[in-house]
């Protein structure tokens, strides 16, 4: 297995130990100059995805760092791109949704990528350039690579021309340009179902077969996507910008993505 894939995983593993320690808690909750929720989870976590990644050559961008500016940044050819609570809104409803996401990017192109759901124990884990991506349950936040390895299971994406289509989106509150994409598939005589998720676990439902399509027409941020990305272009799932109908990008001047689609090829 890939070294840095390897430091990864185990910094998801410890990470999400210690978000499962603030889970089982009365945690308080901040609100960030963004209106964004923060919690003693994310701290924590972050510190410890920072202290494995440091070791390696590679600098990071997380939600949780203070971002280097682009004129240092613009230099950088490799970078770990890092979420350490994904779905905060999720953990403080306390429904289990939510990930640490790590990515490796090369070239503003995802090359590594692991998602890991401390509430599950289930960590998706991806080289896009082996084309190899499985997912793992485990029994503990504390196994080893092998164990992780033992565990797993090829993740395989659906077919193409399934009906119906499983739509990834709100149950509740899908916007109206999703609506609008939903009628499109209408259109074209197939029936559509919806199936809902938090966090980047949106794009392990694509890559592991359990959806079909993720239209996503909403703001997200580089370390929202970088890792599911990863998992999803190493089965052959494209995440498509809508603004160059390209796949998204990596430590751009502005972190915002576009919106984009996420489907097979």
């Amino acid at each position: 297995m890939n070294k840095n894939l390897e430091i990864a995983i185990k910094a998801s593993l410890e990470a999400g130990k210690v978000i499962m320690k603030v889970y089982d808690t009365a945690f308080n909750v901040e609100i960030k100059d963004d209106k964004s929720p923060l919690t003693e989870a994310d701290k924590r976590a972050n510190d410890i995805i920072n202290s494995y990644l440091v070791n390696t050559e590679f600098p990071i961008i997380s939600e949780e760092n203070r971002q280097t500016d682009y004129s240092t940044r613009k230099n950088w050819n490799t970078c770990w791109v890092v979420d350490p609570v994904d779905g905060t809104k999720e953990f403080i409803k306390r429904n289990g949704e939510f990930t640490v996401n790590i990515a490796l990017v090369t070239n503003g192109k995802p090359e590594l990528g692991v998602i890991y759901v401390p509430a599950t124990k289930t960590i998706y884990v991806a080289d896009v350039k082996t084309k190899d991506a499985f997912k793992a349950e485990l029994n503990s936040h504390e196994v080893s690579l092998e164990n992780v390895l033992n565990l797993s299971t090829k993740l395989q994406p659906k077919a193409i021309d399934s009906n119906p289509v499983q739509v990834v989106g709100s149950r509740s509150h899908m916007s109206q340009e999703t609506l609008d994409f939903v009628e499109t598939i209408k259109k074209e005589g197939k029936d559509v179902e919806v199936v809902s998720k938090g966090s980047s676990l949106k794009f392990c439902l694509i890559a592991e077969g359990n959806a079909d399509v993720y239209p996503r027409f909403a703001p997200t941020m580089e370390w929202d996507t970088a890792a599911g990305q990863a998992i999803c272009n190493a089965v052959g799932v494209d995440v498509i910008s809508h603004e160059t109908n390209q796949p998204l990008l990596y430590n751009k001047e502005n972190l915002l993505n576009p919106w984009f689609l996420v489907a097979k090829k």
